[in-house]
């Protein structure tokens, strides 16, 4: 493994500092017998700073879902290389928020972290291209500069699936200026995120999508350790069965979330939220959802995305087990297994 991915999922620190908004229980219809009792702490960290993304648990907060599950979250906001499984392997968090290709990288390292449920069925990862240009899938990508991770999986499924005739790959510095200037210029993105702030800024966006060209894994998944799972199983079922319905609530329902992510992070609009949410939505609610239930996971699309890793190299063959980083049986009825 690079020693670049090794150390952005070993290196951890301790954050300071947590967002949590005021107990509104009372909206959910808390029994008395609940109220008695003294909620569980629990402390959930994002891996970014507080967006659409997280919607659905900020909803599970504010519209009192978590208090009635007798969970007192303490929701903790991440940042830029945030090291969210350590935090929560090393007990600074008991879940987190990641994607899957971490999960597998973090127990290729021995890390006994297992994701529990998804509100993304779809990943929201493209490449931003001008609209002028021309291109009209990933495999058209040439004759330009294209700023993206290096350590990123994604980025190594790329470069390795598309041929990118005179690219130019550069580091993302993670604001929209360069595009805005120069129209042989492409960038990593998120689809419920950068496309608004390009077009707001008078931009041309065009995103291709990494699941059209096969690379798909689970993106903004709720993770815990094997040990939590082991130990407090109760305590995860309720905190999975809480977020589900409070992703349920935003995708339904966003303005109350949607004001409250606005005022602890002033640099998500209302619009630019509320353009988020609308364009997870066909990411989150899917054939699959309405059949197996909301939060759904595979083994197929687990063996498909680690089968992918060991190809890029990144995992040795026979080094991780799919089955083990993921598991379904805290999720509501109708959500299971292949």
């Amino acid at each position: 493994m690079p020693f670049i991915i090794f150390i952005y999922i070993i290196f951890s620190w301790v954050l300071a500092g947590c967002g949590s908004p005021p107990d509104t229980h009372s909206q959910q219809g808390a029994s008395p017998a609940t109220e008695a009792v003294a909620k569980e702490k629990v402390k959930l960290v994002l891996n970014w700073f507080p967006e659409a993304e997280h919607g659905g648990f900020y909803a599970a907060q504010l519209h009192g879902v978590y208090a009635a599950a007798n969970l007192e979250v303490d929701i903790i906001p991440g940042g830029p290389d945030i090291p969210v499984i350590s935090m929560v392997a090393t007990g600074q968090a008991d879940f987190g928020i990641t994607n899957a290709d971490l999960i597998l990288l973090g127990r290729a390292e021995k890390i006994p972290v297992v994701a529990v449920m998804t509100p993304l069925q779809q990943s929201p990862r493209c490449i931003i291209v001008h609209e002028q240009s021309g291109i009209e899938s990933l495999y058209d990508l040439k004759n330009l500069t294209l700023a993206m991770g290096s350590k990123d999986v994604f980025s190594h499924y790329l470069r390795q699936h598309v041929p990118l005739e005179n690219v130019t790959i550069v580091p993302y510095t993670g604001n929209v200026a360069q595009f805005l200037v120069d129209p042989h210029f492409a960038h990593q993105a998120y689809v419920f995120s950068e496309p608004f702030v390009i077009r707001e800024k008078g931009g041309d966006p065009k995103p291709l999508m990494l699941s059209d060209i096969g690379y798909n894994p689970y993106t903004g998944l709720l993770f815990t350790t094997e040990k939590m799972i082991a130990e407090k199983p109760d305590l995860v079922r309720r905190m999975v069965d809480a977020s589900v319905k409070g992703w349920k609530t935003y995708l339904t329902d966003p303005v109350k979330t949607n004001q409250y992510l606005n005022q602890i992070n002033p640099e998500m609009s209302l619009e630019s939220l509320t353009y988020g949410m609308e364009a997870l939505k066909p990411l989150a609610v899917t054939p699959e959802t309405e059949t197996r239930g909301f939060g759904v996971m595979t083994a197929t699309r687990w063996e498909t995305l680690l089968s992918q890793i060991v190809d890029l190299g990144l995992i040795e063959a026979g080094q991780v087990d799919a089955g083990a980083a993921f598991t379904t049986e805290f999720l509501p009825p109708l959500s299971g297994e292949d």
